[in-house]
């Protein structure tokens, strides 16, 4: 099995790193480690004379069987980035402290992994948003693409924003506010949620319009068809703004038009059979813990 291994850092991760590399040594795993983290973890597990079979990849190609994220939902969301539209499974291994999408805990790893070498194991398949600007910007024309959500939010000013909004071209509404989010069904979990959104279920066909602390004193999160073309015009006193694909951050111009979609390929996370989106609900917002319940 050919497997990339991606993370961010190397706090508070020892243990993780150590039974996975463990694992996939005793395993004879194909593994490639992304270039940085490579070098940051290598001095502490002397992975040329240790690990001396495993590689390192800047880039990711459809050869590969599986990526293996070591964090939080953040570097799930960033390792995303490599993986594109290839159609590697992703599954995360959770260092994190909320995990929706990193749900294995360290001491599951070698028993997740010995599911998934089994092809005991099922698949998620997530789509995702989409975005074009006019006129272009030259940091979203390449990493186009979003998990969670795109946002468009106040730079530079304590002032809310205008957003104005079309729907399939058809005039919707103008938010006064700090901001508007467009989620999935996966990033309702996330700046959606904590804004006042719904929870939506991966497997939804929906997305989710929240505004970011409306002063439009009626305006409340929208569920939409993920077949709608949305388009931003945004109106402020500052002559720009911020856009937020997920973690990546551009700065756009108030005469920018952004039209968002739904992207033409989907991600695919790997969730192990005795997992469930309504289990990790559970576990994750403490639903029924009130000892009335």
């Amino acid at each position: 099995m050919k497997i990339a291994i991606y993370s961010q850092n190397y706090k508070s991760k020892e243990a993780s790193i150590g039974i996975l590399l463990n694992y996939l040594l005793e395993k004879k795993a194909n593994v490639f480690i992304e270039n940085q983290f490579y070098r940051l973890i290598d001095k502490h597990f002397d992975l040329k004379n240790n690990y001396k079979e495993f590689e390192t990849f800047q880039t990711l190609d459809n050869s590969f069987d599986l990526l293996i994220s070591i964090g939080g939902d953040g570097t799930i969301l960033r390792a995303i980035t490599y993986v594109s539209d290839l159609s590697i499974p992703i599954i995360g291994i959770n260092t994190g402290r909320l995990g929706f999408l990193a749900t294995i805990q360290n001491n599951q790893i070698e028993s997740a992994l010995d599911s998934i070498y089994d092809g005991d194991y099922k698949i998620s398949e997530r789509s995702l948003l989409s975005i074009e600007t006019n006129p272009e910007n030259k940091d979203l024309i390449q990493l186009n693409f979003a998990l969670n959500e795109i946002a468009v939010s106040r730079k530079n000013t304590t002032s809310m924003i205008t957003v104005n909004t079309h729907l399939n071209g058809e005039y919707l509404t103008s938010y006064w506010a700090d901001g508007l989010i467009v989620s999935s069904p996966t990033g309702s979990t996330g700046y959606s949620l904590s804004c006042g959104g719904p929870v939506i279920s991966p497997d939804a066909t929906s997305f989710v319009i929240t505004p970011i602390a409306p002063h439009n004193l009626s305006a409340r999160p929208l569920v939409i068809p993920d077949d709608t073309e949305i388009q931003l015009k945004v109106d402020g006193r500052e002559d720009f703004y911020l856009i937020s694909l997920d973690s990546r951050i551009a700065t756009l111009h108030n005469t920018t038009i952004v039209t968002i979609k739904k992207a033409a390929f989907k991600i695919k996370m790997v969730e192990l059979h005795s997992e469930s989106f309504i289990d990790t609900l559970r576990k994750k917002l403490l639903w029924g813990e009130d000892k009335r319940n």
